[in-house]
């Protein structure tokens, strides 16, 4: 299975770009704080799911796709964070945890037929 032709994959290529675009508004004070822990989050939930369909091992695939998941709750509360630090407005709050909630069900399908496998 190439994992670049995951849909899961590709729309964690998005939030990562979302990121990335999203922190550079942020103040520089923030630089090694929220930016830095947004971006990290964001870029291993692409790369989790990458590693993991590397992996020969369905047990190990899993466990780096479960690593994705709970890095995409990570970006979720440092989004919330960052909207109570009015670092980002509602609006854009809401469009981002949109678009993480596809990633996660996306995600817990992926999870779940790994699942199966194992059964």
């Amino acid at each position: 299975m190439e994992y670049t032709n995951l849909e899961v994959w590709k729309k964690s290529r998005e939030l990562v770009n979302d990121a990335y675009n999203l922190t550079k508004k942020f103040p520089k004070e923030e630089i090694f704080g929220l930016t830095n822990q947004i971006r990290r989050c964001a870029v291993s939930v692409a790369s989790n799911i990458a590693e993991g369909i590397g992996r020969n091992s369905t047990k190990d695939t899993l466990q780096f796709l479960f690593v994705s998941r709970g890095s995409l709750y990570e970006i979720e509360t440092q989004l919330v964070l960052s909207f109570d630090q009015s670092y980002i407005d509602e609006i854009t709050l809401s469009q981002l945890i949109e678009k993480i909630t596809e990633c996660k069900r996306l995600l817990n399908g992926f999870i779940n037929y790994y699942q199966k496998l194992i059964k």
